[in-house]
Formats: structure tokens, sequence, C-alpha cells
């Protein structure tokens, strides 16, 4: 218990933690400024008018929906290849007047943008933060030093990673409690709380949960990657040098050369598939997985969240070990 409530001190006490979580709550403030300044509470003129709006679309898309389902029962190539994406992106109980709504936050519409917002901060804390911690430790002699006063390795190294992931989750829940609250409260008074039923709140839910993950296995690959370069800035080379090198320039060579599907290679399309649930992508035109035999041809894929789960937990569950391998055989003199 020494050795946790020193670790934990030492990550409080670190001006950089410090700094990164200023630099959050900024962020964070920024977002709900320009929340503010943006949206107004409608008035009855403005709801009579969007729900006008909405009526005239839910009749078209009634008409839409109607099309697709017989499209699909069918099975006529043209007519299955124009409704590809799905019947049910057609639905009319998807239309809302709140979509015809200007300047107006409607937190059950447009919550779950900003909860990916608020992962994606969070995500990039973590790393810094996780890399960081180790990295300095590493590099100013710190460990070494530690070491001296309790020289077990691995304790020393494992109580440090469950130190910082308990840190960052207690940090995240927090900011998460406060963030969607704070929103909340602003379509309560400047915009519009919409109809959020039992649906909506079980999605946005398992939505934040999915990211909190996300961020404890960003935060652990941050320190596994410091761990490994023995320096912060190894982290930070991995990180520039990925996005980089595959998914900017592998993207390219693979469009050149006509790789049927590209983005089931790229890691993220799997954080993407692991926070929204799911991510839908295209192939090539004669990547088809529809229903060949009647002649259509539908190039589009889906990715889900057990996929995502899967390719991220073992990416850091391999670099956790690496981690704790190589840092168990090493000289740290």
């Amino acid at each position: 218990m020494r050795l946790v409530r020193a670790e934990l001190g030492r990550l409080a006490a670190r001006r950089f933690v410090q700094l990164m979580v200023v630099l959050l709550a900024a962020a964070f403030g920024i977002t709900v400024a320009t929340t503010l300044a943006g949206s107004h509470q409608p008035s009855a003129v403005e709801i009579r008018v969007a729900e006008e709006r909405a009526e005239r679309q839910r009749a078209e898309a009634a008409r839409w929906y109607a099309d697709c389902l017989s499209a699909r029962r069918s099975g006529e190539p043209e007519l299955e290849l124009k409704y590809q994406a799905g019947c049910a992106e057609l639905a009319p109980d998807r239309v809302d007047a709140s979509d015809f709504l200007t300047g107006v936050f409607v937190f059950d519409r447009q919550i779950l943008d900003l909860t990916y917002f608020l992962v994606g901060f969070l995500c990039l804390f973590g790393f810094l933060v996780g890399a960081s911690y180790i990295g300095a430790e590493l590099t100013s002699g710190g460990m070494t030093n530690l070491l001296l006063w309790r020289p077990r390795r691995m304790v020393v190294l494992g109580t440090k990673l469950g130190t910082l992931l308990a840190g960052v989750l207690g940090l995240s829940v927090v900011s998460a409690a406060l963030y969607l609250g704070t929103f909340r409260l602003i379509a309560e008074v400047r915009g519009l709380p919409g109809s959020p039923d039992g649906a909506f709140w079980t999605d946005l839910t398992a939505t934040a949960v999915r990211g909190l993950l996300l961020v404890l296995m960003v935060t652990a690959l941050g320190f596994a990657t410091a761990t490994l370069g023995r320096h912060t800035s190894a982290a930070l080379g991995v990180a520039a040098g990925y996005a980089v090198l595959w998914e900017a320039g592998g993207r390219i060579v693979m469009g050149i050369v006509d790789v049927a599907r590209p983005d089931r290679l790229m890691l993220s399309s799997y954080v993407i598939a692991w926070v929204g649930g799911e991510i839908r992508l295209w192939g090539l035109t004669g990547d088809c997985t529809g229903s060949v035999g009647s002649g259509s041809c539908d190039p589009s894929y889906s990715i889900l969240w057990p996929a995502g789960l899967v390719v991220l937990l073992g990416l850091t569950v391999l670099a956790v070990a690496a981690a704790f391998t190589a840092f168990h055989r090493r000289d740290l003199a």
C-alpha cells in the first residue's frame, strides 16, 4: 500500500499531468461555450414550422421505405443496388422535427457525436500521460532509484501501470459525468432535450462504457510503448509513424494496387467500430457481398464492436506483455 500511495502522489504531482488536466478542462470548456453560443431556446413558431416540415418529410420517407421493402422482396438487381444501404435508414419514424430546427442544441440528436469528441480527448490525454509517466522515470533514472528501495521489478512496474489506469479511469468517469450533465443542462435551458427513451439511454451508456474502456487501452498502449522505447518520445514517434506511414501512406498504396478492403487493415476502423458499435465500409465495386446470384453487387461490409474489441484488446495485451518482458530482462543503468 505504501508503494501505491507513493505512486498516486507521484502521478498527481507531475507537472505534465497537471498541465494536461488543465488543457483537458479547457477543451471541454471551449466545447460547452461553443454549444451555448450556437444554440437558443426555439420559439413556438419555429417548432410549428419544424413540425410541418417533418410531416412532409415523413410522408416522403414512407414512400421510400415502402419502395425499399418492395425492392427487397422482388429481388430486382437495380432496385437492390439503389437501396443497398438498407431500409432501416429510410424508416419514417427516424424523422424528427428537431432535424429542421436551426441553431438549436437537441440533446438526444447531438449528444452521441459530442460523446465521441469526449472519448477522443480522453484517449489523447491517457496516451500522453501514460507515455510520459513511465518515460520520464526511465529517462531521469528515477526508476533505478525506486528499484533500489523496492527491488522487485514486476511489482514496481505493475503498480505503476495499475495506478496510472486507476487515476485515468477516475478522472475519465468524473469528466464524463460532468460533461454529459452539462450538456443535458444546456438542452434544458438553451435548447431542447428531445425525446430520449430507454433505447437512447441504453445506447448512450453503452457508448460511454466502450469509450472509457478504449481510454484505458490507449493509456496502457502509451505506457507499454514508452517502456519498450525507454523514453516518452518513443511512444510519440510510434504513434506518429503509424498514423503517417500506415493510416495515410498505406491507404494510398493500397488504393493504387486496388486492394479490395483496405479498411480492414486499419486500426482506426476497429476503434470506430468499438466505440460506435459498428462501422459500415465499402470495398471495390467488384467486391460483391450481396445477392450475387440475382445479378446485383453490394460492395459494402460492416465491422462490429466485438471485432473491434478483439483487435484492440489483443494489441494492448501484446504490447503490455512485451513491455513487462523487456523491463524484466533489460539493464536499467
